[in-house]
Formats: C-alpha cells, structure tokens, sequence
C-alpha cells in the first residue's frame, strides 16, 4: 500500500507542475507567455486555434489527474488498520450473583452514629 501511496504523491506532483506550466503558456486577454512559444500563430504546429484548444485540454486533462490523486491518497490516509488492543484475548471475570458484603468495622473503634 506504501508504494501504491508514493506512486499517487509523485502523479499528483508531475500534474500539478503540468497544471501551472500548461496555465502559463495559455494565451490570456493580453500577448502572455504563450505568445513566445507561438501560440498566436497560424503556422505553428496546432494551427490558428489549435494551440489553445490543445493546451486547455491539456490542463483539463492534469487538473483531472491531480484531483483524482487527490481523492486517492486522502482515501488512503483515512483507510485505517485496526490493531489489537492491550487487553485482546483477555476474557471479563464473570458476575458474581452474591448480595454484596458490608465492610468489616474496626472492633477498636467505636460505631459512629448516623
């Protein structure tokens, strides 16, 4: 389970970086960073519009897999194993049926009324 659990952390690591860089590179209201990669251009490898259609698939598809993660090692991390107690095995002395006994007066000391 501990392989299972550090295979999960280090995907949700790998697209959370995807996740931000893919962000980056996306063309916003003004010429951002993805302007420099030629995301304007009609010559580039995704075509006119390819590139942002690509690269906010791209980031829908990370941002997937980093909840998906998520959901995983929190499910993990709450999966709890039961450990046996300090006093598993042990067996409860049984019930007396017995009327239950006064404690035995001192005889040196005198009765003390109520």
């Amino acid at each position: 389970m501990e392989f299972f659990k550090t295979l999960l952390i280090v995907l949700q690591v790998i697209s959370a970086l995807a996740v931000i860089l893919l962000v980056l590179l996306q063309q916003g209201k003004g010429a951002d960073m993805g302007a420099a990669f030629g995301s304007g251009s009609s010559g580039s490898l995704f075509g006119a519009s390819g590139s942002a259609n690509f690269l906010s698939h791209a980031t829908a598809i990370f941002a997937a897999v980093f909840f998906i993660c998520t959901l995983g090692i929190t499910w993990i991390g709450n999966k709890k194993e039961v450990s046996p107690g300090v006093l598993s095995g042990t067996v409860a002395p049984a019930a007396t049926s017995a009327a239950p006994v006064a404690p035995a007066q001192d005889p040196s000391k005198p009765a003390v009324p109520k």
